[in-house]
Parts: structure tokens; C-alpha cells; sequence
């Protein structure tokens, strides 16, 4: 009877966490993107092309500035809508559909 009572929770819990996992190295992906990309932009490269490449094809590369010279600095915001697979939105409450809108942003100096 208590395993009944408990084992939606441990899973829930455990599977919450692999989520979470999942979630923070795609995380990870899009800030190592973004700054790679801006890398790229500041020697007048494609900075969508290699955002892609890291973050996969999924992701919205939205490029500030553009290194005409230096002085200035190329910024490339990388984002992804990220989908949980487990039911969280039902833990979490208060309007949230398990679904979080990810960005990772780099800024580098042209060169």
C-alpha cells in the first residue's frame, strides 16, 4: 500500500531531475554556441552556420552589430524553445506548460 502511495512521486522526482539535466546541458549547448558564433562574427565568418553546428538545427541565432572595423563588438543571442518531457507543469502550478524559452548570448571585440 505505501509503495502504491509513493512510487508516482519517487518517479516523478527522479524523472524531474533527469529533466532538469536535459535542460541545463542544452543550456550549456546554446551559451557554448552563442559564443563560439560571436567568435566567428568578429572575424567576419557566419555565426549562424556554426551556432547550428554546436546547438543544433533547432535554434533562432539572432546576430547584434556587425564588425565593420575595430572598436566595436559582435553579440550573437542564441535561443531554443525547450520542451520537458515529464509532467512538471503539473508540479510547478501557477500557468507553466513545461515549456521554457532557453538563450545564451556572446559578446567578442572584433577583430
Amino acid at each position: 500500500m505505501e509503495m502504491a502511495l509513493v512510487l508516482p512521486l519517487l518517479l516523478i522526482l527522479i524523472f524531474g531531475i533527469i529533466d532538469f539535466g536535459r535542460m541545463l546541458n542544452k543550456q550549456i549547448a546554446l551559451t557554448e554556441a552563442a559564443r563560439d558564433a560571436a567568435r566567428v562574427a568578429s572575424f567576419g565568418g557566419d555565426p549562424t552556420a556554426r551556432a547550428t553546428r554546436i546547438a543544433g538545427d533547432d535554434v533562432a541565432v539572432e546576430v547584434e552589430g556587425t564588425c565593420t572595423g575595430p572598436g566595436r563588438d559582435a553579440e550573437v543571442t542564441v535561443t531554443n524553445d525547450f520542451s520537458f518531457v515529464t509532467p512538471i507543469g503539473l508540479i510547478g502550478g501557477g500557468g507553466f506548460d513545461g515549456e521554457v524559452t532557453l538563450s545564451g548570448t556572446g559578446i567578442v571585440p572584433c577583430q
